[in-house]
């Protein structure tokens, strides 16, 4: 399995204001940021802000560190000792730090004839990944954040709410640590099941997908049988360069095709479309595979 080095787009941030705007909770928060009042007017002091029941202020006692059960996670995974799923088990629970960035929302043009700032907003970073879809960033320590981008805020969350963020804001990919020692990509159906705060399991591990399979073969006179894989883009690569069997932006499936012998070359593409189109028209199956690479195949005369 070949991996699929993604640090080309971990350095590449880019700046979506002009077209997006904050997630409510986001902008409260920063809105409240610093201020005398809430946003009734009332004032803060005096009041007791603490308590497991203020949502705004879960983070109070925040060290900016990455999440241990993540890190742990990360390392099982780099000793071959983890899986992806169990990664995305840890950021169920796991505080990460969004980035944003102040974006000049109106100017005008001051008494010396300079532009001067009227407005400015905060906007969320997203970046590009390889295969042009917008990804969303999400760092596990505020050193981290600040090392790839050290002009952007840090707004902590939890996972879970980033990966709301990200469905709702139209990426279809989370990034944890862009540019760190090890970026983790969690592709669109982790990221959506992150976001309902519920089990994932990658598709390549999923048996509910064998009967479908199973069917598409059976439809196909020339086909003897389809296999699920991990695809060549589930395993990535670490800084130092060691490779991670998980991770990656995709291909994240890999089903092999095995035609019967003799099966002539156009025969074979055909069948192949036409699965490819039935595996699409299947929503469940839509739904919770990112991306595929089909393998034809010739079985042993």
């Amino acid at each position: 399995m070949a991996p699929h080095d993604h640090a080309d787009h971990a350095h590449a941030p880019h700046d979506s204001s002009a077209a997006r705007h904050l997630p409510g909770h986001i902008a409260a928060a920063l809105a409240r940021a610093g201020s005398g009042t809430d946003s009734a007017g009332q004032p803060w002091e005096g009041r007791d802000l603490g308590g497991e029941g203020n949502p705004l202020h879960n983070f109070d006692d925040d060290n900016g560190l990455a999440d241990p059960g993540y890190e742990a996670a990360i390392a099982d995974l780099a000793a071959g000792t983890g899986s992806e799923e169990a990664v995305h088990r840890a950021l169920g629970t796991a505080r990460v730090f969004i980035p944003v960035v102040a974006s000049l929302a109106e100017d005008q043009i001051g008494e010396h004839g300079f532009v001067e700032d009227k407005e400015a907003d905060m906007a969320l970073v997203t970046i590009t990944a390889p295969d042009g879809r917008t990804a969303l960033p999400a760092f596990t320590s505020v050193a981290r954040l600040q090392a790839w981008h050290p002009e952007a805020r840090p707004v902590a969350v939890y996972a879970a709410r980033a990966a709301l963020s990200a469905v709702s804001d139209g990426a279809q990919l989370m990034v944890v640590d862009p540019g760190a020692e090890v970026t983790f990509v969690l592709r669109r159906p982790a990221v959506w099941a992150l976001a309902q705060q519920r089990e994932w399991i990658p598709s390549y591990k999923d048996e509910s997908h064998l009967p479908l399979l199973r069917s598409l073969a059976a439809g196909e006179p020339a086909v003897v049988g389809i296999t699920a894989a991990p695809g060549r883009g589930v395993a990535s690569r670490a800084a130092d360069g060691r490779v991670l069997p998980g991770g990656g932006p995709g291909p994240e499936l890999r089903l092999e095709v095995t035609f019967r012998p003799g099966t002539a070359a156009a025969d074979a593409q055909a069948c192949a479309a036409r699965i490819q189109a039935a595996l699409g028209a299947d929503r469940a199956f839509a739904e919770a595979v990112d991306s595929i690479e089909l393998a034809l195949a010739s079985a042993p005369a």
